[in-house]
C-alpha cells in the first residue's frame, strides 16, 4: 500500500482547523455593553454597579495597565438549548493568568465564574426567552512576561511606571449556542491527532488511528458539520474503544492550579485571582465530576474575607471532597530562606486554618515551584503531621538529573518523608498525549513500580483545569498506545503509590536546584526584613508569654497578624526576590509595619516584667548567655571589667588588639591578618587579603533575577581603592572606618573589635547604583577543608568545598542562614551574618603549600528583570568573624548578632522561664498555646550535630508537661523523662506545659 499519511495528517489538521472550531457555536449573537472604568485600585461589587455606565462596543480600546473597566453585559437567551456567554477581553497567544482576564457577577453579587484565555465561556442562569443583565470585572493585567521570549527591563512592574496607555481591544461579547455533537466530536479527534504524534511512525496503532481519522473526515459534510458529526464520530468509536496495554503506566490526574500569591503581579491581583481560579473549578464541577487540589491556606483565607458566598460554596465543595485543601502550609513557601520557627509556623498556621475552617488536614506537603528544598523540611514535615510531599521543581535541574520519581526522603536529623516527583516534569498539565507519554517515558521507577501523578490545570496566573482538559482525561481514561489516566485526589494517588511501593530509595539531605541560584541574594531588602522580623517575633512572644505569667494580657490576635504577613512575605516568589518592583515596595512597606508592631508589644510586654524602677537592666532573648544577662533573661546592667580594645596605626594601615585576637587592616582597608593572641594562628591565609570586596558582572543566561550563572567568576574587579580609611574614638572598642567609591556606588565599612570579644564585626553599608553586577565579600582563610557547615533550618548541612563531581562542581553558589563554618583538625573559622543567604566556598592553592578556604558572602545584585530598579539605594550588612572556633562557637556567633541585647530602665531582673544545662540544646520559640488554653509551648532542638543530654528547668511552676508535634497536640514522649533531655542529632522536640503560674 502506497504510504499517504503525510497527506492524511494534513487534511485531518485542517479539518479540524477549519471546518470543526468554526462550527463548535451555532447562531452567535452580540451582547449589549456599556462600561465604566475604575479610577484607581479595584472595587467591590456592590460599589462598581452604582457608578454611572457608558455605552462601550467591541472593537474599543480599554484598560491602562492595572486598571480595571467593569461591563454591564444584557441580552436575551435565545429559544434552543445549551446557550452561552462568549467573551475575548483582547487575549493573546500568551497562556492564561498573564494577561487580562475578567470575573462574571450576578445582580445580586454572587460570582459565575471567570473570562480567561482557553476558557472564556460563561453559562447562563437565564431560561430560553428571559432577558439577564450581568457584570463583567475586567483586569487589564499587563503580560510583564512577555511570554518569556526575553527578559528584558520593563515598566510594567510598578504601577507608577506602566503608564496610561489602553493594552487591549475588546474583541468579543456575544451569546451563542454550543453545539455539543461538535464539540464531542473536536475532543475525539484533539485527543487521538495527539495520541498518534507520539506513537511510532511504524506502528499498527498509529494507522489505525489515521484511518479512522481519516474516515472520520470523509463521513463529515463540510456543508453541515453539525448535522454530519454524529455518524463522523461513528468512526471513531473502534480506536477510542481499544483498551490500555496491562503495563500501561498508571497516571492519577489531579485538578490543580499552581497560584503564585505574587509574582508578575501583586498580592491585591492574587487575591482576585483566586476567585476567578475557584469559581471555575466550581462551575466546571456542575458540568464534570473530579476533584481539585488547591495549596494555601492564605489564599482560601483572602477568598473569605473578600468573597464570602463564593467561600461558602467552597467550604461545601470541600465537605463533599470534590475539593480538597493540599499542603498544609499558609502560602507554598521558599524552603531555603525562612528561618526555622518561621517555617515551622507556615504549618501550624496553614493546618490551624484548614482544621477550623473545613474539618480537615492536609496530610501532603505541597511545594511544587519551591527553588530547591532544605534537608530541614522533612523533619518540620512530619513533627507536623505530614506524611507526604510532592514537588516537581528538581526537573530544572541544569546538570544533573534527581534519580528518582518516588523516594524517601531523608532529612538531617534522619526523618523520613514519602516522596513524589511527577515524571510529567509540570504542575500545569492540560493533559495531552505529549504529556502523559513523557510521564510515562521518564518514570524512574519502572520495574518496581508504575504510578505517578499529573496536575493539570492552567497555573502560575490561575485559571485551573477547563472542559476541554475533562474530556481529554475521559477519552484516555483506558486508551491503547496511552498511560491510563484515573481521575483522582493526592491522597488517593499517595496511598496507591505507598501500597504499590512500600520500599522506595532513599535520598538523603538537601534537594539543591541546579538553578535560580541568585534567589539566595536577590532583593535584599526583602531579605533583611524577612530576617529582622523572624527574631522580632521571637522576642515579642518570649516576653509577651513572660508578661501574661506576671497577669499581663497575651496579644493572640496581633501576634497572629503579625505572622500572616511574615508567612505570606515567605512566598517562594517573594522572598526569593523575583517579583516586580510593586511587589517588592510593598513588602518592605510591611516589614517596617512588623517591626514597628512588634516593637510594641515587646516594650509593652517589657514594662509588665521588669516593672517601674531605675535600675539599668539588659534584656536578652537569645538562647545564650549574653552582656551578663542569662539566655532569655533580664539581668541588671554590670560594668564590664576587660581592658578595653587598643587600636594603633601601623605599616600604613592600623592595628587593632584585645586579649584574644590581633588585627591587622592595611592601607587598602582589607584584613592583612587575624591572629588569635592564645596560639599564634592567623586565620588569614598568607599573601592574601580578608574583608575583600569584589565585584562581578552578572548577566545570566536567562531568568536575570533567578540566575547566577556560573560563568559569572570569569569577570571581576577588586574594591580596592579607598577614599579614606581613619580610626573612629570609642570607649572600649577598637574601630576603624574604611570609604569606598565607585561612580555612584558608595561603600562604607565599620570594623570593630570589641574589648573581649573573640570576633571582629563588620558592617558594610553600601549605596548602591551598580546595573547587572554582583557585590561579593571575600576571606580568604588559612584553613584546608573538605566541606563547609552551613546553618539551615533547626540544624546545619556540610557541602563539599571542592568539585570532584558534576553534582559539587553544580552547587557553586549556596545558601545558609546566620553562618557559616569551616575547619580543619583542630582549627576552625565562622563567619556569622545578619541578613544575608548567599554564599560560595571553595578551596584554593595555598602560598608555601596545600591549599586555603576562600568563604564569600553574596551581599547584593543588581538584576534589572523583572525590577530594573532592584536593590538600587541603601543596603546594611553585618558579618562577624570568629577564628579558632567550634560549630558551637558558630551557633553562638549566630546569635548573638541576630539577638543583640536591649537595654531599659525597671525595678528588677527577670529569672529565665525556661534553662536547659547544655548549649548544644537551644530553645528558639517560647510562646503561648495556639488553642488560647494558657499554656506555654517551648521549642527547641539539638545544635550541634550530635547526640545532647540536659537538664530542662523553668521559673514556673506547672502541671504536667509533655512532648508535642507542631500544632502542639500531645505525643509519645521520646525527648523527655523528667527534667531530664535527650536529643538525637538535629532532633526537634515541641514542650507543653500545662497550667503555667509564677512562683511568689
Amino acid at each position: 500500500m502506497h504510504d499517504t499519511s503525510v497527506l492524511i495528517e494534513a487534511r485531518v489538521r485542517r479539518f479540524i482547523k477549519e471546518r470543526l472550531l468554526p462550527n463548535v457555536y451555532l447562531d452567535r449573537m452580540p451582547l449589549t455593553l456599556a462600561s465604566w472604568d475604575v479610577p484607581g485600585e479595584p472595587v467591590p461589587f456592590a460599589d462598581a454597579v452604582g457608578q454611572v455606565f457608558e455605552p462601550f462596543v467591541v472593537g474599543m480600546r480599554w484598560g491602562r495597565p492595572w486598571g480595571t473597566t467593569w461591563l454591564r453585559v444584557t441580552g436575551t437567551v435565545p429559544e434552543a438549548p445549551g446557550a452561552e456567554l462568549l467573551f475575548d477581553l483582547g487575549f493573546n497567544a500568551a497562556e492564561p493568568g498573564f494577561q487580562a482576564e475578567g470575573t462574571v457577577y450576578r445582580l445580586d453579587g454572587t460570582i459565575v465564574k471567570a473570562v480567561e484565555p482557553r476558557n472564556a465561556h460563561v453559562p447562563l442562569d437565564a431560561a430560553p426567552g428571559e432577558s439577564f443583565e450581568l457584570y463583567l470585572e475586567a483586569a487589564a493585567n499587563p503580560d510583564v512576561a512577555d511570554g518569556f521570549r526575553d527578559f528584558l527591563p520593563t515598566p510594567l512592574g510598578e504601577l507608577e511606571t506602566a503608564g496610561t496607555d489602553p493594552l487591549y481591544t475588546f474583541a468579543c461579547a456575544d451569546i451563542a449556542v454550543r453545539d455539543i455533537a461538535v464539540w464531542e466530536l473536536l475532543q475525539d479527534a484533539r485527543v487521538l491527532v495527539q495520541l498518534m504524534a507520539e506513537l511510532p511512525t511504524g506502528s499498527p496503532r498509529r494507522a489505525e488511528i489515521l484511518r479512522a481519522l481519516e474516515r472520520m473526515v470523509d463521513t463529515a459534510d463540510p456543508d453541515d458539520v453539525s448535522g454530519s458529526a454524529a455518524d463522523a464520530r461513528a468512526e471513531l468509536v473502534g480506536v477510542l474503544s481499544s483498551p490500555a496495554s496491562a503495563s500501561a503506566h498508571r497516571i492519577h490526574a489531579v485538578g490543580h492550579a499552581h497560584i503564585d500569591s505574587a509574582w508578575l503581579w501583586p498580592v491585591r491581583e492574587t487575591q482576585r485571582k483566586i476567585a476567578r481560579t475557584f469559581s471555575n473549578v466550581l462551575s466546571l464541577q456542575r458540568e464534570t465530576d473530579f476533584v481539585f487540589a488547591a495549596s494555601s491556606a492564605q489564599q482560601y483565607a483572602w477568598l473569605k474575607r473578600y468573597q464570602p458566598e463564593l467561600f461558602s460554596r467552597v467550604r461545601e465543595a470541600v465537605a463533599s471532597g470534590r475539593f480538597v485543601p493540599t499542603g498544609g502550609m499558609w502560602v507554598e513557601s521558599d524552603t531555603n530562606l525562612p528561618g526555622g520557627e518561621a517555617l515551622a509556623r507556615q504549618f501550624v498556621r496553614g493546618k490551624r486554618f484548614f482544621i477550623e475552617e473545613f474539618g480537615v488536614e492536609p496530610l501532603d506537603v505541597w511545594l511544587p515551584d519551591s527553588f530547591g528544598y532544605s534537608a530541614a523540611l522533612p523533619q518540620i514535615a512530619r513533627a507536623a503531621g505530614s506524611r507526604w510531599m510532592l514537588t516537581q521543581k528538581m526537573s530544572w535541574n541544569e546538570t544533573n538529573t534527581m534519580p528518582h520519581h518516588t523516594f524517601f526522603w531523608e532529612g538531617i536529623d534522619g526523618s523520613r518523608i514519602f516522596t513524589h516527583f511527577p515524571p510529567v516534569d509540570t504542575y500545569s498539565a492540560q493533559l495531552t498525549a505529549a504529556e502523559l507519554a513523557r510521564a510515562e517515558r521518564q518514570y524512574a521507577e519502572k520495574g518496581m513500580a508504575n504510578t505517578s501523578l499529573v496536575p493539570f490545570g492552567y497555573g502560575d496566573g490561575g485559571g485551573g483545569p477547563n472542559r476541554e482538559m475533562l474530556a481529554a482525561a475521559t477519552r484516555l481514561r483506558d486508551l491503547e498506545g496511552s498511560p491510563t489516566v484515573t481521575l483522582s485526589s493526592p491522597a488517593e494517588f499517595f496511598t496507591a503509590a505507598e501500597a504499590e511501593y512500600p520500599n522506595p530509595p532513599v535520598w538523603s539531605g538537601e534537594m539543591y536546584l541546579e538553578f535560580h541560584r541568585g534567589t539566595y541574594t536577590s532583593q535584599a531588602r526583602t531579605k533583611r526584613g524577612n530576617r529582622r522580623s523572624e527574631h522580632a517575633l521571637r522576642e515579642a512572644e518570649l516576653w509577651a508569654t513572660a508578661a501574661a505569667l506576671r497577669g499581663g494580657t497575651y496579644p493572640y490576635d496581633e501576634l497572629d497578624g503579625i505572622w500572616e504577613t511574615v508567612l505570606l512575605q515567605q512566598f517562594h516568589d517573594i522572598l526569593p526576590g523575583t517579583s516586580i518592583g510593586w511587589v517588592h515596595r510593598e513588602a518592605e512597606r510591611r516589614y517596617a509595619e512588623v517591626l514597628a508592631a512588634t516593637e510594641r508589644i515587646i516594650a509593652t510586654a517589657l514594662e509588665k516584667v521588669v516593672g517601674q524602677g531605675e535600675t539599668a537592666l539588659v534584656v536578652n532573648a537569645g538562647p545564650y548567655a549574653q552582656d551578663g544577662a542569662s539566655a532569655m533573661g533580664i539581668a541588671a546592667a554590670v560594668r564590664r571589667e576587660a581592658e578595653p580594645a587598643t587600636v594603633v596605626r601601623r605599616d600604613g594601615g592600623f592595628e587593632l588588639s584585645n586579649e584574644h585576637l590581633t588585627v591587622y587592616i592595611d592601607g587598602e582597608g582589607l584584613l592583612g591578618s587575624l591572629i588569635v593572641r592564645a596560639t599564634g594562628r592567623d586565620a588569614i591565609a598568607p599573601g592574601e587579603k580578608g574583608n575583600l570586596l569584589q565585584l562581578h558582572r552578572d548577566t545570566p543566561t536567562q531568568w536575570d533575577a533567578w540566575d547566577i550563572d556560573e560563568h559569572y567568576r570569569r569577570h571581576v574587579i577588586d574594591l580596592t581603592d579607598v577614599v579614606s580609611i581613619e580610626h573612629s574614638a570609642h570607649p572600649t572598642a577598637a574601630v576603624v572606618c574604611v570609604v569606598r567609591g565607585r561612580g555612584a556606588t558608595r561603600i562604607t565599612q565599620t570594623l570593630t573589635l570589641a574589648a573581649d570579644a573573640q570576633a571582629l564585626d563588620i558592617e558594610t553599608t553600601v549605596d548602591w547604583h551598580e546595573r547587572q553586577k554582583l557585590l561579593k565579600l571575600t576571606f580568604p582563610l588559612d584553613v584546608h577543608a573538605d566541606h563547609a557547615s552551613s546553618e539551615i533550618q533547626f540544624g546545619h548541612v556540610r557541602r563539599p568545598t571542592h568539585a570532584n563531581t558534576s553534582w559539587d562542581m553544580a552547587r557553586f553558589e549556596t545558601v545558609a542562614h546566620r553562618w557559616v563554618h569551616v575547619g580543619e583538625s583542630g582549627f576552625g573559622v565562622a563567619i556569622a551574618n545578619d541578613a544575608t543567604y548567599g554564599h560560595d566556598i571553595t578551596r584554593a592553592p595555598r602560598a608555601g603549600g596545600g591549599t586555603m578556604t576562600n568563604l564569600r558572602l553574596s551581599l547584593v545584585r543588581a538584576a534589572m528583570y523583572p525590577d530594573p530598579d532592584a536593590d538600587q539605594g541603601e543596603h546594611t550588612f553585618r558579618v562577624s568573624i570568629r577564628p579558632d572556633s567550634s560549630i558551637a562557637d558558630a551557633v553562638h556567633e549566630g546569635y548573638r548578632l541576630n539577638l543583640p541585647t536591649r537595654t531599659l530602665v525597671g525595678a528588677d531582673g527577670f529569672a529565665p522561664l525556661v534553662s536547659v544545662s547544655s548549649d548544644a540544646v537551644v530553645v528558639e520559640a517560647l510562646k503561648l498555646a495556639e488553642d488560647r488554653s494558657g499554656d506555654v509551648i517551648v521549642r527547641l532542638y539539638e545544635a550541634h550535630g550530635g547526640r545532647a543530654a540536659a537538664k530542662l528547668s523553668t521559673s514556673f511552676e506547672f502541671d504536667r508537661v509533655c512532648e508535642t508535634d507542631l500544632l502542639e497536640r500531645e505525643v509519645d514522649a521520646v525527648a523527655l523523662d523528667g527534667d531530664d533531655l535527650t536529643l538525637r542529632p538535629f532532633q526537634l522536640v515541641t514542650l507543653r506545659f500545662a497550667a503555667p503560674r509564677l512562683v511568689g
